[in-house]
């Protein structure tokens, strides 16, 4: 199979992280494709803040404080298990390095490429390392991995935080603080857009592979019932389209069916990269975006790249992983009251709508919370 970017993306950081600094050239041999796409690579990278690049060089991102900055966590290693350095988790590992570096600590960096049997090795690899805290977003696609792989954080000897992870309630995990995007709320706020603009409840077209999808999935329902409307149609299920040409093209057909059909005017997808390609391959069907279909997208990755730039939700990644850090720097450091040990914290933050062309509405570049 080939190659995603991503992989390859992943592989790079991989290197340079192992390496801390290396020659761009050296990196394209070793990941075995051409310098060019070793320095658009590399570009990619430096343009998200996850690698340093100076003449010919790429380094693993150092620390920096801002000045007058608090120093509370002056020394400490912090340990970071994410899924991918990629897409949706650049932003949330951006913002775990600007928080370790506002408090004085070091952030160290493992990546599980969505392998949850391999989320303890690593994290075992990482307490090795030195950390003494860790930020843990386990590998988990979806209910089987969690069951399967879901119980070992809480056995830690060191302060965890979970990252964008749910646990089931009374569960072993359900005791660990936590930092996570609200999608519920995301989805919440995208159907009461497309509602507000005069359309027919909005069907949802989105992938099963991962805890978002499935919490995107979830926040459908129960914004329906909020709403007090009913949906169109079932779900329509999305897979990657490198991976499941004809499933996605099924998915495609089937939203292609429900706009000329008259059941749907709106729709929901997740994530950005298929919303994408759905409106490319809905325009050779005859189908136009806006004029024939309104449609936002989840995530606010790379949606206002399009060619019709995509109206997003957009959970706040970023902030996420800004959060955890403060909070598991404050658990490290014992910033608080001597004789009472904080409560356990589980923290949602409300994703956004970030309103662009391809709803049909006036375009703004935001929108406020619930309205």
């Amino acid at each position: 199979m080939r190659e995603s970017a991503a992989e390859r993306h992943d592989r790079l950081l991989t290197l340079v992280r192992e390496r801390g600094t290396a020659r761009v050239a050296d990196l394209a041999t070793l990941l075995g494709v051409s310098p060019v796409t070793a320095r658009r690579d590399v570009e990619a990278l430096a343009g998200r803040g996850l690698l340093d690049r100076v003449h010919g060089q790429v380094s693993w991102p150092g620390r920096q404080s801002e000045p007058g900055a608090g120093r509370s966590g002056e020394g400490l290693v912090l340990g970071l298990l994410a899924p991918s350095a990629t897409y949706y988790f650049a932003e949330v590992i951006r913002g775990a390095h600007e928080a370790a570096a506002r408090a004085g600590a070091r952030l160290i960096l493992r990546i599980s490429d969505y392998r949850p049997e391999e989320d303890r090795a690593r994290a075992e690899g990482l307490l090795a390392a030195g950390a003494e805290g860790l930020l843990v977003a386990p590998g988990w696609r979806g209910p089987e991995d969690k069951l399967a792989y879901g119980d070992w954080p809480a056995e830690l000897p060191v302060p965890a935080v979970l990252l964008e992870r749910r646990a089931d309630p009374g569960s072993p995990l359900d005791g660990l603080d936590r930092v996570v995007s609200d999608h519920g709320h995301g989805v919440l706020l995208a159907l009461r857009h497309l509602l507000g603009l005069g359309h027919g409840t909005p069907l949802l077209v989105a992938r099963a592979d991962s805890p978002t999808a499935l919490a995107v999935r979830t926040g459908y329902t129960e914004a329906l019932a909020a709403l007090g409307v009913e949906a169109p149609g079932p779900v329509i299920a999305s897979v990657p389209a490198d991976q499941d040409p004809e499933g996605f093209a099924r998915a495609v057909r089937a939203l292609h069916e429900a706009v000329t059909s008259g059941r749907a005017s709106a729709a929901l997808v997740h994530n950005d990269v298929d919303a994408i390609e759905i409106v490319r391959r809905l325009a050779d069907l005859g189908v136009k975006v806006p004029e024939d279909l309104a449609l936002i997208a989840y995530d606010d990755e790379v949606a206002a790249l399009a060619d019709t730039p995509l109206t997003a939700v957009a959970p706040p990644k970023r902030q996420v992983g800004r959060h955890a850090t403060e909070l598991l720097v404050e658990r490290l450091t014992g910033a608080h009251t001597p004789d009472e040990e904080p409560a356990r914290r589980h923290l949602s933050l409300l994703p956004r709508l970030r309103v662009r062309s391809s709803c049909g509405a006036p375009r703004s570049p935001l929108t406020p919370g619930p309205f």
